[in-house]
């Protein structure tokens, strides 16, 4: 009973913050309240020191019950300052205990200052302005904390309730220019403006905030923050509705693709979804929002993309690139058998991570260049004459004839991922975007072993520049590849244990992961392409 009791005040609660989920409901209104907290505070001390200021320039005006006053005001704030900072700003309350505090602000709140009014009715201007700062709280409470209006109109109500109370006895009790009954008139019709001003601001809020959670809402996902960014969609940290998992949800703006690519993007995203291949990023669901995103939810990696990886920590042990190489390869291999193509292999779309507690474990993702093998050429999407790739991974053939690309372009890639990891520096890196094209198709690669400046694995080396062939047929297949690596025996300079002990470095080091990707997708036109690159 006391369970169903307690969930049904939860969802309560949830409901009058215009909250999707009860953790989202809690956090949101501790970290209002903890707001609200520290402006009272601050107001209440600088009321405090105005105060005693007034009363020591101008004694006169003192009233008989000041210290009373005082007394009552000061321990108002130790009280407040104990909440604030030893409970708000340190342990995570839950629901029950958060809207507790909220009750107990407005009912002290109002206790505080209509006891200050009574006892400083000596000092005619002193209840009035008990009673307007009281007011002021009243509209800060509604422009602070997460409430629907019929909840501000009865923690308003209650506010001013001591304080009209107060004008009562004042008005029974003491002498004042204005006759009783037009004294508590006046308090109730301030009392009354104020918390109808208070409830319309909550309502208006309130409704804001649902507003702005239905826009945030993808289908069961709720959009948390961004991750990343790429030519033609944004990557966001998302959460489900019910399950607990981390997700990451990337979106494609209308504005950016027309009507047939969005097409092509969800044929694309359902056969992504029939991808199983461990070391290839699982994806959950897709669709559309109201505002014509396309979107889909994946899985969300907490890993260190191999860009980050090299930019921080340099060329990488050559037992590791094996296995890195490895892994990509195998997702690759699964891809390719089911006759789609990445087409956008870069290290800034390779991820290492942990999972299942195996360190340096390899997830490949953003398929969203991703190509069916099909033999139809003449469809609007494979005649629009541009290269889709990054510039500094992109085969030659996807310079010379982008609508004919096959799997090999993926190899070719990922014998550019390979150099880059041994090497630290790119294949090839032109002043401008398409001299770096020109020199993929034209260029000869400096060897790994003289780029990286240290002797290589002759067999790591063959195959990386048997990746890096210009033409097609002389690259080993996805599957080839995975075989040659798993075989390949090395110098051991990566050990298992290592690895290990790299991971739980970063761990202690509390490193904030970094998936971004700081490396640009292109999509270069052909025509503006010499005639000799294009075969014309």
């Amino acid at each position: 009973m006391v369970d169903a009791q307690t969930s049904q005040q939860n969802f309560r609660a949830i409901a009058w913050m215009g909250s999707s989920t009860e953790e989202e409901a809690r956090t949101y209104l501790q970290q209002r309240l903890e707001l609200l907290s520290k402006l009272m505070f601050w107001s209440f001390a600088a009321l405090i020191a105005f105060i005693k200021l007034m009363y020591w320039r101008y004694p006169t005006i003192e009233p008989r019950h000041n210290a009373w006053i005082i007394g009552i005001s000061v321990g108002g704030l130790i009280v407040l300052a104990v909440i604030w900072r030893l409970g708000l700003a340190r342990k995570e309350l839950d629901l029950r205990r958060l809207r507790t505090i909220d009750t107990f602000y407005a009912v002290s709140t109002g206790m505080a200052f209509g006891a200050a009014g009574y006892l400083s009715s000596d000092l005619q201007v002193a209840p009035l302005s008990c009673l307007l700062y009281l007011s002021f709280m009243v509209l800060l409470r509604a422009i602070v904390v997460p409430s629907t209006g019929s909840r501000t109109a009865i923690v308003g109500s209650v506010t001013f309730l001591p304080i009209v109370i107060a004008a009562v006895m004042i008005a029974l009790l003491e002498q004042q220019p204005l006759p009783g009954p037009a004294y508590v008139a006046g308090a109730l019709l301030l009392g009354t403006v104020v918390v109808m001003l208070a409830t319309v601001g909550s309502r208006i809020i309130y409704g804001l905030r649902e507003k702005f959670s239905a826009a945030m809402q993808l289908g069961q996902y709720t959009l948390m923050h961004k991750i990343g960014e790429g030519g033609m969609g944004v990557v966001y940290r998302a959460k489900h509705a019910l399950l607990r998992r981390a997700t990451a949800i990337k979106l494609v703006h209308p504005s950016k693709v027309d009507a047939d690519m969005l097409t092509r993007f969800e044929r694309e995203v359902q056969a992504m979804s029939l991808l199983t291949h461990p070391n290839t990023v699982a994806v959950y669901d897709y669709g559309r929002s109201p505002a014509g995103y396309f979107y889909y939810a994946m899985e969300y990696l907490e890993g260190i993309n191999l860009e980050s990886l090299v930019t921080r920590y340099g060329p990488q042990p050559f037992d590791r690139v094996v296995a890195v190489l490895a892994q990509v390869a195998g997702a690759l291999a699964e891809a390719h058998r089911a006759e789609l193509i990445h087409r956008d292999i870069k290290p800034a779309n390779i991820i290492l991570c942990e999972r299942g507690g195996l360190p340096d474990f390899v997830k490949v993702l953003d398929f969203g260049l991703v190509k069916e093998i099909t033999g139809n050429t003449s469809s609007s999407s494979s005649t629009t004459k541009s290269i889709l790739g990054t510039p500094a991974y992109v085969a030659p053939e996807a310079v010379t004839d982008p609508d004919l690309v096959g799997t090999p372009v993926d190899l070719y890639a990922l014998g550019a991922v390979g150099y880059f990891l041994l090497t630290g520096r790119k294949v090839f890196d032109g002043k401008t975007p398409l001299d770096t094209c020109i020199q993929h198709v034209t260029g000869t690669p400096v060897p790994p072993s003289e780029a990286r400046g240290d002797p290589l694995p002759p067999a790591l080396e063959q195959l990386i520049l048997e990746l890096l062939a210009k033409a097609p047929d002389k690259r080993p297949t996805a599957l080839e590849l995975g075989k040659r690596l798993r075989a390949m025996s090395v110098v051991g300079d990566w050990l298992e244990a290592e690895s290990a002990v790299w991971w739980a470095d970063q761990r202690k080091k509390a490193h904030q992961i970094d998936t971004s990707s700081p490396t640009m997708t292109l999509n270069i036109d052909l025509g503006r392409v010499s005639p000799v690159l294009r075969g014309d």
